[in-house]
């Protein structure tokens, strides 16, 4: 997983509530088990007609969002069932931070295992980053997980709080399988240990 500390990047605006994890990534593409080639097929039903066809006025299809790396979303975010094949689309189209009012759980926890921040804040706070975001690509917005600040183009800078051990996996690019590894030392005098003491098993 990759590391992530500082981000500098276009924000798109997503002001509609309750993004469920079917509009993120629609059910006909969940066959795969891969990580990638699911961005292409990001809110699909919202970015595609039934043609296949871009539809020129949803945001990420509007040339100044194109490149975006940073969602600002309505409330209650990633709502729905718990298909990890959201976070996998969000981070194979190159989103690695969502600021919302609020999330669904599962969605909440499977973004910091696949490298995505999902900021939390207040409604108020949510909506001057909106604001920002509909300035296009000429509006970067900052985020800095090691100071847990978000800063406007126009200079405003946002605290957000977030759980030590989730920042720390983050800063550190640590999945769960990551997690483990580190302790790989531990594991192997512990199996070497039982294979002497156990021969039998």
């Amino acid at each position: 997983m990759d590391k992530f500390d500082k981000l500098s990047g276009i924000a798109a605006p997503m002001p509609l509530v309750n993004i469920d994890t079917d509009m993120i990534i629609p059910k006909q593409f969940l066959k795969t088990i891969k990580r990638t080639g699911l961005g292409v097929n990001l809110f699909d039903e919202m970015r595609y007609d039934a043609d296949g066809n871009e539809i020129p006025d949803f945001v990420l299809n509007k040339p100044q969002y194109r490149d975006a790396s940073i969602l600002v979303a309505g409330d209650n975010f990633g709502c729905g069932s718990s298909r990890e094949h959201a976070p996998w689309a969000l981070a194979d189209f190159g989103i690695k931070c969502i600021v919302s009012t609020s999330y669904a759980d599962i969605f909440y926890n499977n973004c910091f295992k696949n490298g995505i921040l999902p900021v939390v804040l207040p409604q108020e706070q949510v909506d001057l980053l909106m604001k920002d975001a509909e300035k296009g690509s000429n509006a970067r917005i900052e985020v800095d997980l090691t100071a847990q600040t978000i800063t406007t183009s126009d200079g405003d800078v946002i605290a957000f709080d977030i759980d030590p051990f989730r920042k720390h996996c983050l800063i550190n690019g640590l999945d769960d399988i990551g997690l483990t590894m580190e302790k790989a030392a531990s594991i192997d005098a512990f199996e070497a240990q039982a294979a002497q003491s156990r021969p039998w098993v």
